[in-house]
């Protein structure tokens, strides 16, 4: 099947994309690719316990999103990657409770698509799993 620029598949398929980045180098990467294809995207590193640090995985979606220019500074678009956000966050709530989390968060944006991932390692010292998250939101076309 042809990937359609817009598509919501296709701007979650990015969104993971970048939250699976292993670093820098690979994130600036997959973002021009990204661009080239007419979406944007924001990714930004997490760790910590994952009960204390809910709010801050939300936050640090929204202002990477604002950073890189995902979406404008306006309660509707900082409002959809909040929700998109708390739902891929809420995905990985089971088997997070109670311990820590390492990875990172991808943001990806193309018209009225928004989609947040998060992929994380879940545990204790080296006995970790592994775990991805996902949401999705339409906000009005801005551009």
């Amino acid at each position: 099947m042809k990937d359609v620029v817009g598509d919501s598949r296709t701007v979650a398929r990015a969104a993971l994309s970048l939250a699976m980045t292993a670093d820098r180098e690979e994130e600036g990467a997959v973002k021009r690719t990204l661009l080239e294809k007419g979406i944007r995207g924001a990714a930004s590193d997490y760790g910590g316990d994952f009960v204390s640090s809910v709010i801050r995985m939300i936050e640090r979606a929204v202002v990477a999103a604002k950073r890189e220019g995902v979406i404008c500074d306006c309660h509707q678009e900082e409002g959809a990657v909040a929700g998109a956000a708390r739902d891929a966050v809420a995905q990985i709530m089971q088997k997070a409770l109670g311990l820590s989390v390492g990875g990172k968060i991808g943001v990806a944006r193309s018209g009225e698509h928004v989609a947040v991932a998060v992929f994380f390692t879940v545990g204790l010292v080296h006995l970790n799993e592994v775990c991805v998250g996902l949401g999705h939101r339409a906000v009005s076309h801005t551009e």
